[in-house]
């Protein structure tokens, strides 16, 4: 009896490190995805506000105001939808980004160690992955977008919200006034921003971290002398920066995607992408239009927030991706101890 109670827990635990070896992306994307979506979640909602607003306002009085009318939660609507779907949207990006990556070198496409190399399977890799992650996302970022723009949309309509209805009114809602197509609102928009935004995502996050010492086999080796961070840090810096530049250059793409989506939801009149570019940037009046450094400022709106989001989450994403990797690696093994 005493030699099974001891023996089984090995067993598990064998079998266990054995799952964690097999699903290594998996496990690392969702992990690390749970803790930097939660911490992001509320700059995300500030962005989506301050993109869709008409007047120009400042993060800290707009904080303010979302805090006095809706409370704490109000930071947080929708949370639940992102916090489990992007997690395993996150963790099917991951799989489908290193499958493509081995599939390269296998077929020992591209494998000269040198940045170029490096940066262009990245990038494909990234264009893979967000092209084919975008036909699950899309409704569940509409369904984001919707809730966190509750008041705004009903405000459109003229209808007092004293409560804001809860997520599974929300699809049903976009269900019963469109169908499943009506899921996919806005869905060109959201393949294009997701393909080119991913590419570019995994283009330099790959390129900085071979500038870095990450050898070829996945491995960080030594920093470089002009680095002025230590290793542990180099993920987060990595993360931090290709999230911010690569959000930055397809920001007005997104701005556009929110409000196409912002006035469909409504049931306003559709409005095409030039369209809805042109009005943001020169002004509802053509025979009046508006400065045009004016334009590309309102653009812009919510890209502080936006990038403050961007380090905040992939940083944390990268940071604890590498973190879980090491520990996986770092497992017992006995079937290579024996050998």
């Amino acid at each position: 009896m005493d030699g099974k109670r001891t023996s089984s827990p090995v067993v598990d635990s064998t079998a266990f490190n054995d799952f964690l070896r097999r699903n290594k992306a998996v496990v690392c994307a969702l992990s690390a995805s749970y803790i930097s979506t939660f911490a992001g979640y509320p700059l995300d909602s500030l962005k989506s506000r301050l993109q869709t607003t008409k007047t120009p306002i400042s993060v800290p009085r707009l904080a303010a105001i979302v805090y006095r009318e809706e409370g704490v939660v109000g930071f947080f609507r929708g949370l639940w939808i992102p916090l489990m779907t992007i997690s395993f949207v996150r963790a099917a990006s991951f799989t489908i980004y290193t499958s493509t990556k081995e599939a390269f070198r296998d077929r020992q496409w591209l494998t000269r160690n040198s940045i170029i190399d490096v940066s262009c399977i990245g990038g494909i890799s990234g264009a893979m992955s967000g092209a084919l992650i975008s036909f699950g996302s899309a409704p569940f970022e509409l369904v984001k977008v919707r809730r966190q723009l509750e008041y705004s949309i009903a405000a459109s309509k003229g209808i007092h919200l004293s409560k804001a209805p809860g997520t599974f009114e929300a699809v049903r809602d976009i269900f019963k006034n469109n169908g499943i197509k009506g899921l996919y609102t806005g869905f060109r928009l959201h393949f294009t921003r997701d393909t080119l935004g991913t590419a570019l995502y995994f283009l330099e996050y790959d390129g900085m971290r071979h500038l870095m010492g990450r050898q070829r086999s996945g491995e960080q080796g030594p920093t470089p002398p002009w680095l002025p961070i230590p290793a542990s840090l180099v993920p987060f810096f990595c993360g931090s920066l290709s999230g911010v530049t690569s959000w930055a250059l397809i920001y007005p793409l997104d701005v556009v995607k929110t409000k196409v989506q912002q006035r469909a939801l409504a049931g306003d009149r559709y409005r095409g992408v030039l369209e809805t570019l042109t009005r943001l940037i020169r002004g509802t009046d053509p025979a009046n239009p508006k400065p045009l450094v004016h334009g590309i400022s309102r653009i812009y709106r919510g890209l502080g927030v936006s990038a403050l989001r961007s380090i905040t989450t992939h940083g944390l994403l990268w940071t604890f991706f590498d973190f879980v990797a090491n520990y996986i690696d770092n497992l017992p093994n006995p079937s290579s101890e024996n050998r």
